[in-house]
């Protein structure tokens, strides 16, 4: 049986990454909208209805609003927004979070796809506070660089359109300088921790591709872990996995820099402990639009209905 998908709100940058990944796929069959029906009510309903699975990929609004014109009990949805990351009733679309999560992705009706900076965050400190190498009670303090892509197409004019009134000429900023993202709350429920990580994110001039980073007073911590333990902790949580790899400790301590967009154009993640004395930098690299957004929703959509996780991808 071929899969009938719609993706709500295609046009966007989500939504194109995805489309373009589910294009030329024979056990699909996506249903596509004018530009004319798409802004027709009447058409969006019967387009989210007659789906098998749809993809959401829309403001949070409007995604919360397609969810309600959903009357067919069998369509089910991937809601790329944050509308739903932490609501009840929907499953977590990390299959590598926990163990079983594949699991709980393919049978749900309903999966909220991961923000980007949430997912490097979270690939890093889950599976060190499930391990009880981190308290959940601790100091947490991320941040990062991503790619301008991440922004959607406001800011990608920002930076590649000399001629827009917002164009800027800057390399790189900093911004949630006033300690809120909307990635907070799926980064704070879905690690384990108790108190919210101070995050500090920032976006340079490159299209696509993230650092992730953790960095950790390991003398701070009650168990002291060493660099051999907080690698081991995390490439235990991710052995086996084919979208997700840990490099050694002995790959890590060869690399004199590291480049945010060592993995754009990828689905992949690559994760990094870098170790000093009583120290360590835990740094996650992987693509903002990749295993940050359009490969992790595929990689769901393909647990859902029941495909090879990896296909497309």
């Amino acid at each position: 049986m071929i899969a009938k998908i719609f993706i709500d709100g295609a046009a966007g940058t989500t939504g194109l990454e995805i489309r373009e990944r589910l294009a030329g796929r024979p056990d699909l069959s996506l249903i596509r909208l004018s530009d004319a029906q798409r802004k027709d009510s009447t058409a969006r309903k019967r387009a989210l209805n007659e789906a098998d699975l749809v993809i959401l990929c829309l403001p949070d609004e409007a995604a919360r609003e397609a969810v309600t014109l959903i009357d067919n009990p069998a369509t089910r949805v991937i809601d790329a927004s944050t509308a739903h990351r932490v609501a009840e009733g929907w499953t977590y679309g990390f299959a590598e979070l926990e163990p079983g999560n594949d699991a709980r992705i393919a049978g749900a009706k309903r999966v909220s796809n991961p923000g980007c900076w949430a997912t490097g965050f979270l690939a890093l400190a889950r599976p060190l506070v499930r391990a009880g190498l981190v308290p959940p009670d601790f100091p947490i303090t991320v941040h990062g660089v991503s790619g301008y892509s991440g922004g959607g197409k406001s800011m990608i004019e920002e930076f590649e359109k000399p001629d827009s009134p917002h164009y800027v000429e800057t390399v790189q900023r900093s911004y949630a300088l006033g300690l809120a993202h909307k990635h907070l709350p799926e980064m704070t429920k879905h690690s384990g921790l108790s108190h919210v990580p101070l995050f500090s994110p920032n976006v340079a001039r490159f299209h696509r591709g993230m650092l992730v980073e953790i960095p950790l007073q390991c003398w701070a911590l009650p168990a002291r872990p060493s660099a051999a333990q907080l690698q081991s902790a995390l490439a235990d949580a991710y052995r086996g996995r084919a979208l997700i790899e840990v490099a050694s400790l002995d790959e890590a301590a060869a690399l004199k820099v590291l480049d945010a967009e060592i993995l754009a154009g990828s689905n992949r993640m690559k994760i990094y402990v870098f170790a000093g004395d009583q120290q360590a930098r835990l740094v996650a690299a992987f693509d903002n639009l990749g295993k940050g957004a359009g490969g992790a929703a595929v990689q769901n959509l393909n647990l859902m209905l029941g495909f090879a996780e990896t296909t497309g991808l």
